[in-house]
């Protein structure tokens, strides 16, 4: 079983969608007794990092996902925001993120000529053979829409880039933890296939 973890932030439905889409037994819960017992975790996100992270530690579910993710090992994907709230921190705010990853969430700077957030269909650049790609077609492409991206303190936890006027970080993989800025759940075939390709992961790394 997969949860997708419901803390009232992020297109629950529609990731739960295309996971039973993608064959996987899929499930939107808040309780910290079915998400203990998930196989894998999926947590979304939309909106602004302090509000995410506000919701996440008002949910009373921190102690149950860190369990999850640092000491039982099962794989858990992040989100756009539920994957930017892995890291540290963000230059959107105040709070400090899951901190799993030692990476932070940095805005795009001003480029002439185009528009911040980044929104739209864009290519991922992989950088090393993560399970999430094992499906993926060549020239893959995936729907973004965001305005801070991560940034990996650790090239060993990057796993793909894209391109916005400058490269960035758009997949980070660390053991059993993995995070997309982009929206699987909203990327067709491609982020089906992705969807697919964690669905069939072990459950523990």
């Amino acid at each position: 079983m997969i949860v997708i973890v419901d803390y009232d932030v992020g297109n629950l439905s529609s990731v739960c969608n295309m996971l039973r889409k993608a064959g996987a037994e899929a499930a939107i819960s808040r309780d910290p007794a079915v998400i203990a017992q998930a196989d894998k975790l999926v947590l979304p996100g939309v909106g602004h990092f302090d509000h995410g992270m506000k919701m996440l530690d008002a949910s009373g579910l921190r102690a149950t996902l860190d369990h999850f993710a640092l000491e039982q090992k099962k794989p858990v994907l992040g989100i756009c925001l539920g994957g930017q709230m892995l890291g540290k921190g963000s230059a959107e705010g105040d709070r400090a993120g899951l901190g799993w990853i030692d990476m932070e969430c940095r805005r795009f700077p001003d480029m002439e000529g185009l528009r911040i957030p980044h929104m739209g269909w864009s290519q991922l650049d992989i950088k090393r053979a993560c399970p999430l790609f094992a499906q993926a077609e060549n020239q893959a492409r995936y729907y973004f829409v965001h305005s801070y991206y991560m940034h990996c303190a650790n090239d060993g936890d990057l796993a793909a880039t894209s391109r916005y006027g400058i490269d960035f970080t758009s997949v980070v993989w660390s053991g059993n933890i993995f995070g997309a800025q982009f929206h699987p759940e909203k990327s067709l075939r491609h982020g089906l296939a992705l969807m697919r390709a964690f669905a069939e992961l072990p459950g523990h790394e």
